[in-house]
């Protein structure tokens, strides 16, 4: 199906429903096609999916960062002064 833009402007519910259906539709301006309405595809949702890919955190994930390494996350230097 083939519209203007003033019909889809006004006609948006009426438009979604025949996507709804299955129906491609196409908004023009004037005589030129712009844009095409379709229906979009859902896809399931997997869990799960890096189980085994990506190790787990470790264990002092969250624990606080000593002086050292605070100053490295900040951009200075640590206290004895070189890089690791």
């Amino acid at each position: 199906m083939r519209v203007t833009v003033h019909y889809a402007k006004t006609h948006l519910s009426k438009l979604l429903e025949a996507v709804e259906r299955g129906e491609d539709v196409t908004i023009a301006r004037g005589s030129v096609p712009v844009a095409r309405l379709v229906p979009v595809a859902s896809e399931p949702v997997v869990f799960g999916l890096l189980k085994g890919v990506i190790p787990p955190p470790p264990d002092d994930l969250f624990d606080p960062m000593d002086e050292d390494e605070l100053a490295l996350w900040e951009g200075r230097l640590p206290s004895h002064g070189t890089l690791p």
